[in-house]
């Protein structure tokens, strides 16, 4: 607790940030909200100069797109074995479906949204590869989607803190309204039904 507690007060908590937001698309058990949210807590207090508010959110959310279009490169360049890979998992193979659709009618809402869900980021940036989107297809939504994640993820540390005081408690707090988001965003991507579903 003591080593990031000096972290997070320190210069050093953008390029922790920002390297937890780039990875997290590969590894999502990375606790990359959880870091944000002790960052903003930390910029609450009047004796903090750092992290200053609005350079972490840039942060985040520049690691957030930056890490989705590495996962999209790489799952464009995939190939036939990534196609395959797909090909084997049934759920892969809707998701790209649906991600395919809903890019391709101009409706992005669905990146927007996984971006708050568990694995939904890595799901969506690989599935838009694999499915040969286009960038100018994904990345405003991409772009979209880290912003509003990295902007939630800091107000809620920030107010919390000023709510709760800058204490554990209002971290844990915050963190817990994190994940309460990405239960709802997860609950909302498997109930929202594929185009050839619809009624």
């Amino acid at each position: 607790m003591e080593s990031l507690g000096a972290l997070v007060g320190s210069p050093w908590i953008y390029a922790a940030v920002a390297l937890s937001v780039l990875l997290d698309v590969f590894l999502p058990v990375l606790p990359s909200g959880v870091l944000v949210i002790a960052a903003a807590t930390a910029a609450a207090t009047a004796a903090a100069d750092v992290p200053d508010i609005l350079v972490l959110t840039l942060c985040a959310a520049t690691a957030s797109v930056l890490g989705d279009l590495v996962a999209w490169r790489l799952a464009w360049r995939g190939g036939p074995r990534l196609d395959r890979a797909i090909a084997r998992s049934r759920r892969l193979t809707r998701a790209q479906e649906r991600l395919g659709t809903t890019l391709v009618r101009g409706g992005g809402g669905l990146v927007v949204l996984a971006r708050f869900a568990p694995a939904g980021r890595s799901l969506v940036s690989l599935g838009a590869g694999a499915a040969r989107r286009r960038a100018r297809e994904f990345l405003p939504w991409s772009a979209l989607a880290g912003l509003s994640w990295a902007a939630y993820s800091v107000a809620l540390g920030y107010f919390g803190a000023h709510w709760l005081g800058a204490t554990w408690l209002a971290t844990a707090v915050s963190v817990g309204a994190l994940f309460g988001a990405g239960a709802g965003a997860a609950f909302l991507v498997r109930r929202r039904p594929l185009p050839s579903e619809a009624p």
